[in-house]
């Protein structure tokens, strides 16, 4: 029958064993994919371990390159002082032939024995000046070589910018207004040893120094570039002279005399007159002259105390870590706990570890792109450690989980570069100022914005500015012409005409967070309240753009550093009469309190003064500045110490808030760390 037929087992096991046979293949193919899985996933990892090898070997080079060119200056500063040894030789050698041939002819016998003694001497001292003038000629050969060479580097970066426009950090623009509350202080001299002279506008990087390429500073919070790096000592007369001791009476005005100022600044012009200018014992220094017990020198820096104060209350400086960075190092801080060290360079945010040396971490931002330069000019520390705020050319603020080495949130409402950052004693909050001619407070859990406008016109706008984990809101902004536009009381809009004078180079905020401190290139110091942003004095005094600004600790005093050269120290107790309550009856005519007074002036650097911190004490101030040197000030005015320790402008300053440290930050691409020893 057919029947059995229908049921042929052997056809359904033949059906099996095909299924069999798929099911292999099917596991082969996977195998093959996973091995093929395996091999890629295995070449990423040598790629990536390959990237690392590159860029570690980059970074050595970078670091061996840093560590040739240093060796380079070192090189070329004893070439000097090799030169000049043998230049004091053939001059003594000359004045011996000289006083040799003055010598009366001897007679007799004597005189015939040694007829050709002279002759072959002359000929020795003939052929003795021929190579010494051959050997100062090829030195100064090769010095003309040199500065030629510097000159084509920098007419290549002069071209190199103005290609790329010449529109970079309105910071570099500064002003020179009229001394009507200063008259301790003299006229800025118009020229100098360095070249620099008071005028309407600083000329933009490219104009009078070299690019960041060449060594020089691309204006991280400073108004120009630097100049090349330089050994620190060719010879005493390399040492810029000090300008003259105040004078104690104003300059007359070139143009239609000045409106006469009220009470308050004559009360306060003759409080500034009873006090006599401390003696500056840098003016004319030469190191060479100066006792041993009263300097310390080593190969790359040194440093000179003040022979004429006693006790010292700054017993001894030494040199602890150089920190090498690729660019310019444009600010420096500590953290609170002392432990760690933070510096902005171009791009990146670096922290370092206080003990060691070691560097402990490396910020970047990778969505902000590659092309062109992106300098940090200002980081700072949370209280608890946990954060780093960097701020930067574009005009945002980021806070960084330092663990995570991720960015906790941006703020964003600025409309030009930010230049500085302060957090409050708290944490929760954080001040920024930016050549916007505003500072801003930002709260670190909403984001809400209190805008705080340079332009005293314009009343305080809160929850202006953006961020992306708070909220936003209307505030001041900018528009195409450059202006700054803000709402005014009645709802509607009024646009501030486009100014470059007033951009805020530097904030504080006060110990106990209640107030802002602000400087600008106006040349005004501004103190806001933290709290409701109404603006409760200017302090006026300064005759060029100020740069730095830091509260004393006690809250009582503000320290300020200016492009004139010189500090003021604010004494602001004023703000805390009437147990701190600010009544309306308190302020002037124009809305202000008028309570800061200068008290003193610090007046001994040769340029402009770019960083300041004050001692956890209160004691005693340094000071960073384009002249290279950073110096050690009491509270009487004078000059304790002064260190050279940069071959470029110390840009930034801070002191440890536990140890005795000093941080510097130089625009020759090295970041300091120094021990300090007082009383």
């Amino acid at each position: 029958m057919s029947t059995p037929a229908i049921y042929n087992h052997r056809t359904l096991q033949s059906a099996t064993g095909t299924g069999h046979a798929q099911a292999a293949r099917f596991g082969d193919a996977l195998e093959a994919v996973k091995h093929e899985y395996d091999l890629v996933a295995s070449e990423l990892v040598q790629a990536r371990t390959l990237r690392d090898e590159y860029e570690a070997k980059v970074t050595s080079q970078i670091n061996e390159l840093n560590i040739i060119r240093h060796a380079l200056y070192e090189l070329e500063a004893q070439h000097g002082k090799v030169r000049q040894r043998y230049e004091d030789e053939i001059a003594h050698l000359r004045a011996e032939m000289h006083a040799l041939r003055q010598l009366p002819a001897a007679s007799g016998l004597h005189a015939s024995s040694s007829a050709h003694a002279p002759t072959d001497s002359a000929y020795l001292n003939r052929d003795r000046d021929r190579v010494a003038d051959r050997y100062v000629l090829a030195d100064r050969e090769r010095e003309r070589d040199r500065d030629r060479e510097r000159e084509r580097e920098i007419q290549r970066d002069r071209e190199r910018d103005r290609e790329r426009g010449g529109e970079r950090d309105p910071k570099r623009l500064k002003i020179k207004a009229p001394d009507h509350f200063s008259p301790l202080l003299p006229p800025v001299q118009s020229g100098s040893q360095n070249g620099h002279h008071h005028s309407q506008s600083l000329p933009p990087l490219s104009e009078s120094h070299p690019h960041p390429s060449s060594r020089g500073v691309p204006g991280p919070g400073i108004p120009l570039a630097m100049e090349s790096p330089r050994p620190l000592r060719t010879a005493p007369s390399s040492l810029p002279q000090l300008p003259e001791h105040p004078h104690p009476h104003p300059p007359r005005a070139a143009s239609r005399p000045p409106p006469p100022p009220d009470d308050r600044d004559r009360d306060r012009d003759r409080d500034m007159d009873t006090r006599e200018p401390y003696p500056a014992f840098l003016e004319n220094l030469d190191i060479s002259t100066v006792p041993p017990e009263f300097k310390k020198d080593n190969s790359d820096w040194f440093a000179v105390w003040n022979p004429r104060i006693r006790p010292r209350a700054i017993g001894d400086v030494s040199l602890i870590h150089t920190l090498l960075h690729a660019t310019v190092v444009c600010c420096v801080q500590f953290s609170a706990d002392g432990r760690y060290v933070a510096t902005g360079c171009n791009r990146t945010a670096q922290i370092f570890d206080v003990k060691t040396g070691n560097k402990t971490c490396v910020l970047v931002d990778d969505t902000s792109g590659s092309s062109g330069d992106l300098y940090i000019r200002s980081v700072r520390f949370s209280p608890d450690g946990r954060y780093l705020a960097t701020g930067a050319e574009d005009r945002q603020v980021r806070i960084w989980d330092i663990a995570k080495k991720r960015i906790r949130s941006v703020f964003s409402g600025h409309t030009q570069e930010i230049y500085s950052l302060d957090f409050s004693r708290d944490g929760r909050r954080i001040v920024s100022g930016s050549g916007d001619r505003t500072a801003r407070i930002w709260d670190m859990d909403t984001g809400a914005c209190l805008v705080l406008p340079v332009d005293t016109d314009l009343p305080p706008n809160s929850s202006g500015g953006s961020t992306s984990t708070g909220t936003s809101g209307p505030g001041v902004s900018g528009n195409a012409e450059g202006g700054a536009v803000a709402p005014t009381a009645g709802g509607s809009t009024t646009t501030v005409p486009p100014t470059t004078d007033a951009g805020v180079t530097s904030v504080a905020m006060s110990p106990d967070g209640r107030f802002v401190a602000a400087g600008s290139l106006d040349t005004f110091v501004r103190i806001w309240d933290a709290y409701t942003g109404v603006l409760l004095d200017k302090l006026r005094g300064h005759r060029d753009s100020v740069y730095s600004v830091v509260f004393t600790p006690d809250g009582r005093g503000v320290v300020s550093g200016s492009l004139d050269k010189t500090m003021k120290w604010w004494d602001v107790s004023g703000l805390y009469t009437g147990g701190g309550k600010i009544k309306k009856e308190m302020k002037d005519e124009k809305g202000l309190l008028g309570v800061g007074q200068c008290t003193m002036n610090f007046t001994g650097h040769k340029d402009y003064v770019l960083s300041v911190a004050v001692s956890h004490d209160g004691q005693w101030i340094v000071s960073g500045s384009k002249d290279r040197g950073v110096q050690f000030w009491d509270r009487a005015g004078g000059v304790q110490c002064m260190l050279q320790g940069h071959k470029n402008s110390v840009i930034s300053i801070d002191l440890n808030p536990t140890t005795n440290l000093l941080a510097t930050g130089s625009g020759d691409n090295l970041a300091r760390i120094w021990s300090y020893t007082t009383p």
